[in-house]
């Protein structure tokens, strides 16, 4: 039979709307499925997508979030938004658009994945950006397709933030995306006019219309037709879509699961799912990273105007006994958790809360299916708080964000702290407790089908991401990475996007 299609890529998320326009710019024919909705121009969204202000896109039971469900710790469970509509997450996040370190990217090459190193890989970071800021200096890109900027009136909160994290004695980061040491910095936002840009946005709504290009919306991909030990096509509800390869960019939840449908995974997990075993491939969903969360919280001594970003600033540091630099970040949030979501959040309305993540947990988690049925979702596992050097290094993070708060800066802004109190921050043992009971998740998930060399028995794909074990068939989205960057992972992804499309035309 004659393949329909030079590429099909599934998944129209952050990833994914780059690496099909790439593509569909060199000449492939390519057909882009998605399973949440499609909207063509950027006007198409609705509000709700479209503001930056808020994430009310991301809360449980909204159409355009997948509204997963996962376990932190044992009988510790969270809701796990995950982008359902064209642009993927990049259409409900906060618009964070900070780049993966050079020192992430240089260990993923040490890992045996060379083409990813930093200087590999900054062209394209380069090429996918148009930042107001910075878009003159030689590590920046000023033509790309994804807006970047820092917010310029930042307001007195956040202002008094970054005057905080200098009495603290961090410097300043003025540009998170330059690779310089870790300090207190503006964040690089992906808004232009008053709109969250994400990637259908940028990279899909200009290309419309032309012939190497099709998008489909509402498509529910089952799994990846597999003949003779290649890759032919997919599986939807409507049949089969065959193409000269597939491209699985469903991100880092749903590459996995399609894997394992797909019978390419752990080969005794498959059969006891009742799924029949194409390749054995055991690191598919085996040890995945995120960044693990908990909010220090206050209240406000004056009202914080409404209407700002809720995210300006963020301050990463590095731990004692780190092994990299700047484990931590600390996020202080603009606004109440209830104006950000448009909704109840389950804290008062006049609580604000400085985020605190472990940008590089040494804990490991796990992706396995609930059966043989595509529409059940898979069991995240995220294995949180496991090893004792992640629980030392969130309380130092908890201690810093409560040092932040009493700094003289903010002496006239914080009211009082929400939590915790003096007395657990005190005690190891009480805070850990504290920091179990209140752990969330930042949703960075990554590694659940990594890269590495053909010796690691846990690498799902090649360093030019082909699945091992099934031929015309690779994965292009956070799933491929080592580890979660110490940044988060957006304009890493859309730079997953951009590389990919290098490797596959070169």
């Amino acid at each position: 039979m004659t393949d329909a299609w030079d590429v099909v890529v599934v998944g129209a998320g952050t990833a994914g709307c780059p690496l099909a326009a790439r593509l569909a710019d060199a000449g492939r024919r390519v057909l882009l499925l998605e399973a949440g909705a499609d909207h063509a121009r950027p006007d198409d969204f609705p509000e709700v997508l479209r503001d930056p202000a808020r994430m009310a896109a991301a809360v449980p039971g909204a159409p355009a979030n997948w509204d997963l469900v996962g376990t932190l710790t044992p009988g510790l469970t969270v809701r796990v938004p995950r982008g359902r509509v064209v642009g993927g997450s990049s259409a409900l996040n906060a618009g964070y658009f900070v780049r993966a370190t050079p020192a992430d990217a240089d260990g993923w090459a040490a890992a045996g994945n060379d083409l990813w190193s930093y200087d590999r890989v900054l062209p394209a970071f380069r090429r996918l950006e148009a930042d107001a800021d910075f878009g003159d200096r030689p590590a920046h890109g000023a033509e790309g397709p994804m807006p970047v900027a820092r917010v310029a009136d930042p307001g007195p909160l956040a202002e008094a933030f970054a005057a905080g994290a200098a009495e603290l004695g961090y410097p300043d980061e003025p540009d998170k995306n330059a690779g310089s040491a870790p300090g207190y910095g503006p964040v690089p936002l992906t808004t232009a006019g008053g709109v969250r840009v994400n990637t259908a946005m940028a990279y899909l709504s200009p290309r419309r219309g032309r012939p190497e290009l099709t998008v489909r919306g509402g498509v529910h991909v089952r799994r990846v037709v597999i003949g003779r030990g290649r890759a032919v096509g997919v599986e939807t509800a409507d049949g089969v879509v065959r193409a000269g390869e597939v491209v699985l960019s469903a991100g880092a939840v749903g590459s996995a699961h399609l894997l394992l449908l797909s019978g390419i995974g752990p080969a005794d997990a498959l059969r006891a799912a009742g799924v029949p075993v194409v390749a054995d491939v055991p690191g598919v969903g085996a040890d995945f990273t995120d960044h693990p969360n908990v909010y220090v919280g206050y209240r406000p001594a004056r009202p914080v105007p409404a209407g700002r970003l809720p995210l300006h600033g963020v301050l990463n540091a590095t731990s004692d006994g780190a092994s990299g630099p700047g484990d931590l970040e600390l996020l202080p949030w603009l606004a109440s958790f209830s104006r950000i979501t448009g909704g109840p959040s389950g804290a008062p309305d006049d609580e604000l809360a400085v985020g605190v993540g472990l940008m590089r947990e040494d804990g490991r988690g796990r992706l396995t299916l609930d059966g043989a049925d595509p529409q059940r979702p898979p069991r995240l596992d995220y294995g949180y708080l496991t090893a004792e050097s992640d629980r030392r290094r969130l309380r130092e993070g908890v201690r810093l964000a409560v040092d932040l708060l009493r700094m003289q800066a903010l002496a006239s802004f914080v009211a009082e702290r929400t939590g915790p109190t003096d007395e657990v921050l005190a005690a190891n043992r009480e805070l850990d407790d504290w920091i179990r009971q209140h752990l969330t998740t930042a949703v960075h998930l990554s590694g659940t089908a990594r890269m590495g060399r053909d010796t690691d028995p846990g690498a799902v794909v090649d360093q030019e991401l082909r699945v091992r074990g099934v031929a015309g068939l690779r994965v292009v989205d956070t799933s491929v990475l080592p580890q979660t960057p110490t940044r988060g992972p957006a304009a890493t992804a859309v730079m997953l996007g951009e590389r990919a499309a290098e490797l596959m035309l070169a």
